[in-house]
């Protein structure tokens, strides 16, 4: 009898096993920027879905790459990147393609985000677009005068200490390349890197400090202080101003970085099915315009008057050697101040 029911508790176990397993993996786990995972639109996918979310976000584009490596994707199920990014990825094995059959509102992507051939690897999609924005300057309308119009206001003297900046990698090397008249951002030279290097090394003169994510920028700015910010988006000076903030948000004259963002899976994602779900959800027109009207992305159901300067953006592409990039940056943070 007793052998019986040790048969048995080994035939069910694995069973069991399953059952548990499938129970709890009822939720997409997002990693994200803060702007994608609105309270309302969560409340509302998991009523309509019954799968749960639970959201972590990131700081910077550095961070949730190395946490992606450090776990082998298996701690997310979706990430947003942009469209630079795949390549880094998929060389390291971090993505699993989609099955485009399983997300019928990919038939609401306007005509310019249908077929994004930077998140197609192989005839295969790994990336399915959902924001686009811009890397802008934001300003005190109220402590700089007269109104900025160029880049090198981050360089002034007269708002030394007043100014903070992004702690990225490849966003401050492309934008310095940017303001330097470089052709291509994104595939520099040895002289041309030493270049960017003399340039944000010349910043630290002036800056009050670096910050991690939109949340620790505009606390940075809340604290006191900071007038001028490298901003990662939109949605900073929209917070801001919800803050009660006289800020403006602008591309200066020498252009700007644009990004196009994607949920990406991770080749580590336990439900599927759940996380094709938030993908599908996400691409209704009424949340695209609800994103733009809330946190000021650009989004890619819906038109949406005000975001008329994606012509005078550089998109983010593949970087020549992102290792290189990371190498400069580190050195750039480590040099002292003169």
């Amino acid at each position: 009898m007793k052998q019986a029911q040790r048969l048995l508790a080994v035939a069910i176990g694995p069973l069991v096993l399953m059952l548990v397993t499938s129970v709890l993996a009822q939720e997409v786990r997002i990693f994200t920027f803060e702007g994608y995972t609105d309270d309302a639109w969560v409340q509302e996918f998991e009523a309509d879905t019954g799968c749960g979310v639970n959201v972590t976000y990131t700081g910077s584009v550095d961070e949730m790459f190395a946490r992606m490596v450090g776990s082998d994707g298996a701690d997310f199920d979706l990430i947003s990147i942009d469209t630079s990014l795949f390549g880094r990825y998929t060389e390291q094995g971090l993505l699993r393609p989609y099955d485009v059959s399983a997300l019928p509102n990919v038939a609401n992507l306007l005509p310019a985000f249908q077929r994004v051939e930077e998140a197609i690897v192989d005839d295969e999609v790994y990336g399915i677009p959902i924001a686009w924005g811009s890397l802008g300057l934001i300003y005190d309308v109220d402590e700089v005068s007269p109104a900025p119009t160029s880049w090198d206001v981050l360089w002034s003297e007269e708002y030394e200490n007043q100014i903070i900046v992004l702690d990225d990698t490849n966003n401050n090397i492309v934008n310095a390349a940017i303001i330097l008249g470089f052709d291509d951002p994104f595939n520099l030279n040895e002289a041309q890197m030493e270049e960017v290097k003399a340039l944000l090394i010349d910043q630290k003169r002036v800056l009050q400090s670096y910050y991690a994510g939109f949340e620790e920028g505009n606390n940075i700015w809340e604290s006191g202080g900071a007038v001028l910010m490298f901003s990662m988006g939109e949605f900073q000076a929209v917070d801001l101003r919800d803050r009660g903030y006289n800020v403006e948000y602008i591309i200066p004259d020498e252009g700007g970085i644009g990004w196009l963002d994607t949920w990406a899976m991770s080749k580590g994602v336990q439900d599927v099915e759940c996380a094709q779900a938030w993908v599908d959800f996400f691409l209704r027109p009424e949340l695209g315009t609800d994103m733009s009207v809330k946190y000021g992305y650009g989004n890619t159901t819906a038109e949406v008057e005000g975001l008329d300067y994606a012509g005078r953006l550089t998109w983010l592409a593949p970087a020549e050697d992102f290792n290189w990039r990371t190498q400069v940056w580190n050195e750039i943070k480590a040099t002292p101040v003169q």
